[in-house]
This record gives C-alpha cells, sequence and structure tokens, in this order.
C-alpha cells in the first residue's frame, strides 16, 4: 500500500500544512496511542522537540491527541532524538515521540516515533498508524475517567548529559583539548556543550542562541562554514557540528578540514576492532557511503553491509545480523552498544577518546581513507514515474554496465522530496560525471526539472 504520511524518516512536511498540521498531529497521538495501549497498566508517551517555532502547536496536539487516547504525556521540551529513545526506555514509556525536522529548514516540522524499546518504528507499525489516520478515530477515544494526564518533566537534560559521558571510556578525559562546537541552534544547544565541559574540554560554542527560526540556518552539520571559521579563529583541536535534532555530526578537523560520516564510521571501526569490541565482522551503512570505505574495511579485514538509506533500515540491519557500528555518510552514527538510534554527540565522544588515546590530531587520525570519486545529482519531477520509463530503464543499464568493473551507480527516490536521486561513484572522475549528467538530462525530460 502506498503511504500517505511516512517517509523514510517518520512525517516531515511544511509547518502549518497538510501534513504537518495540529490536526494530524493530534490525529498522529490517536492513533499511535490506540496502538500501543496494550495491556491493563497505565500508559505513558514522552514527548521531545527541537527548537522550531512550530514546535510549540504540534507539542500541544500530540499531548492532546495522546490525552485523548488515555494516555500519559510526558512533555520534555527541546531535547536531542537520541535523548528522546534513550527516555523512553529508562522511564518504562510506551511510545516516544520526538517532533523534528532534522537538519531542515525551520519551516519544516516533522514527527518520529519510537517504541518502547527505544528504536524506531518498523514498516508494518507505521502502516497500522497509516490505516487508523483515514478512519474515523472517534470510537478510539478513552472514557472521560480514563483520559491521560500531562506533566513537564525536569531534570532530562541532566540525565542525558550523564548518559552521553558515560559513553567516554574510564580511563579518557577531554582536558588539553580546546573543542568547538556548532549546535545548529538545536536540540542540543545546552547539553552537548555541557557534556564535553564536564568531560574537561574547553569548549567554544557557536550555534547556541535558538530563537526558534535559526535553527539549521548557516550553521550545523549541513552548512559547517561558521565551524571552520570559529576552529581557525579559536586554535581548535576539533570542530563538532550537529544538526537540528542532534542524531548526526559531521567534524573539522584543526586545518578547517570537513570530515564526513564515512570516516568517522572508518575510525570507530578500526579502532574498536582493534580493541575487540567490534561485533559483526564490520559494519552496516547505506548504499549512499563511498567505495573508499568499503575498499579500506576490506583491507582491515572487516565487512561492509549495505541498505538503502535512511538509518532507520541500517539499524535494522544492525539489530538482525548482530552489529553494534552503522550509519550513514551524512553522519548519522549508530553504536548500538551505547543506544538505539543515531546520536552526535556520542558518536563525536567516540573520535574523540580515539584522539586521546593516540595522541594524533584530529586530521591524523580521521583521514582513513582517500574517497572514490563520488558525484550525486537530483531531479525534480512534478508528475508520473520517470524511473518507469523504457527509455530511462535503458539508460540506467547501460550505465550500470559501463560502471560494473570501477564503481558503482545508485539511483532513487527520495523518501521525503519529489527528487529522484541519481549517484555515481567510480575511479575515473570524468566517466562518473558523464555518466550523471547523461542520467540527469534522460530522467529530466521524462516531465521533470533538472536540479
Amino acid at each position: 500500500m502506498t503511504r500517505r504520511y511516512f517517509g523514510t524518516d517518520g512525517i516531515r512536511g511544511l509547518s502549518n500544512r497538510f501534513p504537518m498540521t495540529p490536526d494530524l498531529a493530534m490525529r498522529v497521538g490517536i492513533a499511535a496511542g490506540t496502538i500501543f495501549r496494550r495491556g491493563g497498566h497505565r500508559h505513558r508517551v514522552v514527548i521531545g522537540k527541537d527548537t522550531r517555532l512550530s514546535g510549540y502547536m504540534l507539542e500541544n496536539a500530540m499531548v492532546a491527541g495522546f490525552t485523548a487516547a488515555g494516555l500519559d504525556a510526558f512533555v520534555l521540551g527541546p531535547i536531542p532524538t537520541p535523548a528522546v529513545a534513550m527516555l523512553t526506555r529508562s522511564l518504562r514509556c510506551d511510545l516516544g515521540v520526538m517532533i523534528s525536522a532534522s537538519h531542515n529548514p525551520f519551516a519544516d516540522n516533522g514527527i518520529k516515533l519510537f517504541g518502547p524499546d527505544g528504536y524506531k518504528l518498523s514498516d508494518e507499525l507505521e502502516q497500522q498508524i497509516e490505516e487508523l489516520l483515514e478512519k474515523d478515530l472517534y470510537g478510539q477515544l478513552a472514557a472521560p475517567n480514563d483520559i491521560g494526564r500531562a506533566k513537564r518533566i525536569d531534570g532530562v537534560h541532566d540525565r542525558y548529559v550523564e548518559f552521553a559521558k558515560r559513553t567516554l571510556p574510564r580511563d579518557v578525559t577531554l582536558h588539553g583539548l580546546r573543542v568547538a562546537i556548532d549546535c545548529a541552534n538545536g536540540a542540543a544547544y545546552k547539553v552537548a556543550p555541557a557534556a564535553l565541559w564536564e568531560l574537561g574540554a574547553d569548549v567554544v560554542t557557536i550555534g547556541d542562541e535558538p530563537n526558534g527560526t535559526n535553527i539549521n540556518l548557516e550553521c550545523g552539520s549541513t552548512h559547517p562554514d561558521a565551524l571552520q571559521k570559529k576552529v581557525h579563529e579559536t586554535r581548535a583541536d576539533i570542530g563538532i557540528a550537529l544538526d537540528g535534532d542532534a542524531d548526526r555530526v559531521i567534524i573539522v578537523d584543526e586545518n578547517g578540514t570537513v570530515i564526513d560520516g564515512d570516516q568517522l564510521m572508518a575510525v570507530v571501526a578500526e579502532t574498536w576492532a582493534q580493541d575487540g569490541l567490534l561485533r559483526g565482522g564490520g559494519i552496516v551503512a547505506t548504499v549512499m557511503s563511498n567505495l573508499g570505505l568499503e575498499r579500506f574495511l576490506g583491507d582491515k579485514g572487516l565487512t561492509l553491509a549495505r541498505t538503502k538509506v535512511g538509518d532507520r533500515y541500517v539499524v535494522e540491519h544492525m539489530r538482525n545480523h548482530d552489529f553494534n557500528v552503522g550509519g550513514e555518510q551524512s553522519g548519522h552514527i549508530v553504536l548500538a552498544d551505547h543506544g538505539t538510534t543515531g546520536d552526535g554527540l556520542v558518536a563525536a565522544l567516540q573520535i574523540l577518546a580515539a584522539v586521546k588515546r593516540t595522541g594524533k590530531t584530529v586530521s591524523e587520525l580521521c583521514h582513513r581513507f582517500e574517497p572514490v570519486p563520488q558525484l550525486l545529482r537530483n531531479v525534480r519531477f512534478s508528475g508520473g514515474k520517470p524511473l518507469e520509463d523504457a527509455v530511462v530503464k535503458q539508460a540506467i543499464a547501460d550505465a550500470e554496465a559501463e560502471l560494473a568493473k570501477s564503481g558503482r551507480l545508485v539511483i532513487r527516490p527520495s523518501g521525503t522530496e519529489p527528487l529522484i536521486r541519481v549517484m555515481a561513484e567510480g575511479d575515473d572522475r570524468e566517466q562518473v560525471e558523464r555518466i550523471v549528467n547523461e542520467l540527469v538530462d534522460v530522467i529530466g525530460s521524462v516531465r521533470s526539472d533538472a536540479a
């Protein structure tokens, strides 16, 4: 069945426009609350958010929906996505909610749902919620004496800070390191600098003055220029850039060079393998991770298992095959020994631990392999199914055959926008560029606009 609301990472869209309206948020609360209302105990949900202006509106709507369904709602306020996942488990809640559109501009917002185990919901559970959303929910409302209560929970920031600090190896402190951190004017603007400072670092913070509309605005993991400048200005040893909900991280080395998630996963995989901590014989990443990472791991006797795009699919493969390291090139890094979802701060702490233990600079430590030339372009389309066109299919087949021995081709629809993403990589940069441009032209000719 075609999904109307849920994409690759929950529900997402322009605030106060379909589907991200308060009415839909309330209905999601009723529908999800109905599905997770199991057993005779008092049911509970935790609700966190990032710093978007629309978060107030959606938070209150979701509280109304969940309490109407008979669940008690614990309202957390601005807090990172991984903290919501952690608190869902530690507070023994039936459900967790994060109101965030991650790295998107402030005008967008979204809803991410976590089960009682702290993991994002499966496709099957999301489908059940979708089906309920299309029905009359009046019959799902709780009786008057069963309506839930709502209360704001204090001290959750301290709980997450302590949790994050405990993921740093006991023999490591951050004393002697100057750390610049960009909090993207988002959910981690309080907790991330606090955790780093309490661990001994000299902390320089930017992106820590949210006003409701400046989240991810020329800052954070998708716009690292500001952090690069701050690293230079303060002569920091490392720069850490989080995104709006702090589930992803990008590192800037002492020279101002940006280091993506592929290089960070390579560091963690190699370090954990040396310490006997790595499980699964390698790591899990998506089809978008660079071929250079796969070759690097192979040289170390490790494997790279690939999934479709979306950290939830990475986590699913990790759980099914007992891996404890996985992630995405964009900086979602999942460390199963420490959490159930991507955690930018915890991933950064693993890099900092390796810096302290090895005595190497960040540039020395984090350049583990030379990336294979890779090009990604998007094709916007307004209707139809361009990938089912016969001419497009033939062009894709020809490109795959040409790259078969020296690279890879990945073509996929976006899960959140009307885009088709065309990515190719290979040892010959000119060949990669030509193939991508040719495919963009072919796909773009089918009722589409190239971007």
